[in-house]
């Protein structure tokens, strides 16, 4: 049984290699953003935090001094919050929508590189008043993961310059 299982994986992946399949990876970062600087009023917000491990993956030398930066990649807005969507009947909150928004912008030598714009995100989850503290803790986990995923959009833009 397992001497199946083995030529049928090595089987799989010699068909798999011959297609031309290959895992995504990182999208190489452009030579001007080798050594950027990132500008922020606030360094302790997930997005950062997320911004600076996936610049590092990709390569990137953060510096910090933007005099000594290839790029200078400015986040003019960070931040988070939450909506209400909808109550009970008794008038208890139902659903909440978590959003994250950032605007950004990169210049280099003077000039800038990326306009400045802006990408929000959102996600809705429900809430339950008898279960506090697992609905704070959804919600601080959904805006790690949408932070995440807005610095995997900003990267994937910074690829593209």
């Amino acid at each position: 049984m397992r001497r199946l299982l083995r030529c049928l994986a090595v089987g799989w992946l010699s068909v798999a290699s011959g297609c031309g399949f290959q895992l995504r990876g990182q999208a190489p970062l452009p030579p001007t953003l080798a050594t950027p600087y990132l500008e922020t009023g606030d360094r302790y917000t997930p997005l950062y935090a997320a911004l600076v491990a996936r610049l590092r993956a990709a390569g990137a030398n953060l510096v910090a001094d933007p005099a000594a930066a290839s790029a200078v990649i400015r986040l003019h807005v960070d931040k988070s919050g939450r909506e209400l969507l909808s109550v009970s009947t008794r008038n208890t909150p139902g659903e909440f929508e978590v959003y994250y928004t950032v605007e950004y912008s990169v210049g280099a030598g003077g000039g800038d590189l990326l306009a400045r714009q802006q990408v929000t995100l959102t996600r809705d989850f429900s809430y339950d008043e008898t279960a506090v503290l697992a609905k704070e803790h959804e919600e601080r986990s959904l805006r790690a993961a949408l932070a995440d995923e807005l610095a995997g959009l900003m990267l994937r833009r910074l690829a593209a310059l």
